[in-house]
């Protein structure tokens, strides 16, 4: 089964309908109102699809009311928790090491190996590297995150 529909699975399983390819006439490309999600039109591929969903979803986890106005501090906070969520379930450090077992030699490998976008992954790495620091101990793994990725394995 394919990573999207896996998490259309996991939505309808937490009670959420999900409405695909809504011409939104903002630029918005993902919504939740109450338990329904709207997906646009205008999203190209489904690795960035599936990103979508799946932080509508965490946003459906973490987020109360309509945060739609991000002039609102409180609202912004609510955006990011939606985001991060979503990090944490499509790749975190967890996927990071299985890219690496998998050979992922390149942002663009281990992007496709999780089924995000790059974009989706560079902002997950930033977002790690700044909650980590340099570098991170995962069980028997350090995960270098400058001046570029990396993962260490120990030696048993």
């Amino acid at each position: 089964m394919e990573m999207y529909e896996q998490w259309l699975q996991e939505a309808r399983n937490a009670g959420l309908k999900v409405i695909e390819n809504i011409p939104f006439e903002s630029d918005a490309k993902g919504l939740i109102c109450g338990d329904c999600i709207g997906l646009s039109n205008k999203i190209p591929t489904s690795s960035e699809k599936t990103c979508i969903l799946v932080e509508e979803i965490g946003h459906y986890h973490t987020g109360v009311g309509n945060i739609l106005d991000l002039s609102s501090e409180q609202n912004r906070k609510q955006e990011t928790h939606g985001r991060l969520w979503a990090y944490d379930k499509l790749i975190g450090l967890s996927g990071i090491i299985k890219g690496h077992h998998a050979r992922c030699h390149s942002s663009h490998e281990l992007a496709e190996f999780l089924g995000v976008t790059e974009s989706f992954l560079h902002e997950a790495l930033n977002y790690y590297h700044h909650k980590y620091g340099i570098y991170v101990k995962n069980g028997l793994y350090t995960i270098i995150f400058e001046p570029s990725l990396a993962v260490v394995e120990s030696i048993k």
